[in-house]
């Protein structure tokens, strides 16, 4: 019988991504075609065959065993591994990812799973709901202005102990228990980013910008195998400690590491034409685009840091940087190892 032939369009999670976990082990046989793409790399097509189907009359003998299925999906994940493999690709992660622990166990395991294929990933954390949580377990406000937090002294002291001395652990515990070795770091070890007030300091508090980054302390990490765990915390010269916007952070720190990929994951689809139209999108968009809805007032709230962050980092010459939907389970996977990818990405 003819072989038929289905495409499938920006799936929840792509082929390859999917085919990589356990359950799919038990799915019918399946062979992937690649096909070119000018944009990214080849997408992959579904060709489900006859013999993937057997009849009663095929046997047992006919289906493949799930040692060689593995060992097929393997092998197509191939152009996409050698594409990114030894290149950097710097995650911010945060939002709803961090607090729906499935969420969170796709990501953790999105990461060492790169890692062990040769790609140098580098994790910079925010924790805006743990911070939440605590804050108001001591009856303090959170406050918000222009997507950044209002950050006073109690505040601040709240917050580093939160991103340092929990999250940036928990989640280096998490990965280590999935089999990849993390390192949890802060921006104030080894100087790795050093804090300057920001200009709305006066309404804002200890909110900080990175003054300068010294990524010297990482490459060695970055080096032997080490995935670095960031919390987006710094001080200034003088040792005053400041909240850092996390997108901010990533952004710099891919700028400083030469990386080939930002990715920001978020709790939106990614920039939307239209904001209240999940619809409108934006695929892809270079800088001159993006600036444009800026002034349009179509990117606002809590998106302007993230898409400022993207628009720095590209111009101090990271290749792309990707908004991407963090509420879908394997969305790291999906977005370095499909067609489509799964958000809004920004090149030059």
């Amino acid at each position: 019988m003819a072989a038929a032939t289905k495409t499938f369009f920006k799936p929840p999670l792509s082929s390859v991504a999917k085919s990589l976990t356990p359950s799919i082990l038990n799915s019918p046989k399946l062979n992937y075609t690649p096909h070119s793409s000018a944009k990214r790399l080849p997408s992959l097509t579904i060709r489900a065959s006859a013999a993937a189907f057997p009849s009663p009359s095929d046997g047992a003998s006919q289906a493949k065993s799930p040692e060689q299925f593995r060992v097929e999906i393997l092998s197509e994940s191939l152009p996409y591994i050698q594409r990114f493999r030894g290149k950097t690709i710097v995650v911010k992660y945060g939002g709803a990812a961090m607090k729906d622990p499935k969420l969170q166990a796709s990501v953790v395991s999105d990461l060492v799973l790169l890692s062990c294929v040769g790609l140098r990933p580098v994790l910079v954390h925010g924790g805006g709901p743990e911070i939440n949580r605590w804050l108001k377990q001591l009856n303090i406000e959170p406050l918000f202005h222009d997507g950044l937090r209002v950050t006073d002294a109690e505040t601040m002291e709240i917050v580093s102990m939160v991103l340092v001395g929990k999250v940036n652990k928990d989640l280096v515990n998490l990965m280590n228990k999935a089999g990849g070795t993390a390192v949890g770091l802060s921006g104030m070890d080894g100087r790795l980013l050093m804090a300057r007030p920001n200009p709305n300091s006066a309404q804002l508090g200890f909110v900080g910008d990175v003054d300068r980054v010294d990524p010297t302390m990482l490459h060695p990490l970055i080096n032997n195998g080490h995935i670095p765990v960031i919390a987006s915390v710094a001080a200034d010269e003088a040792g005053q400690s400041y909240n850092i916007n996390a997108d901010t952070v990533a952004g710099e720190l891919a700028a400083a590491l030469g990386a080939e990929k930002l990715i920001l994951l978020t709790d939106v689809a990614g920039i939307l034409e239209y904001r209240d139209d999940p619809n409108s999108l934006v695929k892809e968009t270079d800088i001159a685009g993006v600036k444009k809805l800026i002034a349009e007032k179509k990117v606002a709230g809590g998106m302007i840091p993230k898409v400022n962050c993207c628009v720095r980092a590209i111009e101090q010459g990271v290749s792309t940087a990707s908004i991407i939907d963090g509420r879908v389970q394997h969305s790291l996977l999906h977005e370095i190892m499909s067609e489509d990818g799964l958000g809004t990405m920004i090149t030059a």
